[in-house]
């Protein structure tokens, strides 16, 4: 029986300041040493726009998750932790969810939330978080910048430049969601 390689990939930023709110993830899926694809499209806005999600893991199941996401953002309008939370429920005790392998970054114009297949719904200590291969430099890179730089896209366009500049599984080819609150 033959190891398959790692798959890995994924460099995720969220940035929240004055109003505004950011997700930005790179383009690069690899398994092992190869990447397979430099132009992924991690990052996307749900149902009307109201809210933007970013994700780290395997595609197929983010895509699931989002799906699914869709459907409690319908059921629970206006209420992204509530929405979350259920998913999250449902995450974890779906024998069929639960194999699901991926984090999402979830925010609207009030709130920023990750989710985890452990059923973490988590809200960020900072304006900030980051998740995938690369996510601690591009969280790093984004706190330091915080203080700095007013425009939470600048700051999560920098951040990402970062990472792609450490992390072999990031590149710079960037799909960038916005809200204004």
């Amino acid at each position: 029986m033959t190891d398959q390689p790692g798959w890995h990939g994924t460099t995720i930023v969220c940035v929240r300041k004055g109003g505004k709110v950011v997700i930005a993830g790179d383009g690069q899926v690899s398994a092992g040493p190869t990447i397979l694809k430099g132009n992924a499209r991690k990052v996307r806005a749900l149902g009307i726009g109201s809210v933007i999600v970013g994700f780290a893991g395997s595609t197929a199941d983010a895509f699931a998750l989002f799906e699914r996401l869709e459907t409690k953002l319908e059921r629970f309008p206006g209420q992204l932790a509530r929405a979350c939370v259920e998913l999250a429920k449902d995450w974890r005790t779906d024998r069929a969810l639960r194999r699901l392998d991926a984090m999402l970054i979830v925010a609207d114009k009030d709130e920023t939330l990750l989710l985890t297949g452990a059923g973490d719904v988590l809200e960020p200590e900072h304006q900030v978080i980051a998740v995938g291969s690369g996510g601690n430099y591009a969280l790093a890179a984004a706190r330091a910048l915080y203080d700095y730089v007013d425009d939470p896209e600048v700051i999560a366009r920098k951040a990402m430049e970062i990472a792609a500049q450490i992390c072999v599984y990031t590149n710079g080819n960037l799909t960038v969601e916005t809200l204004n609150g």
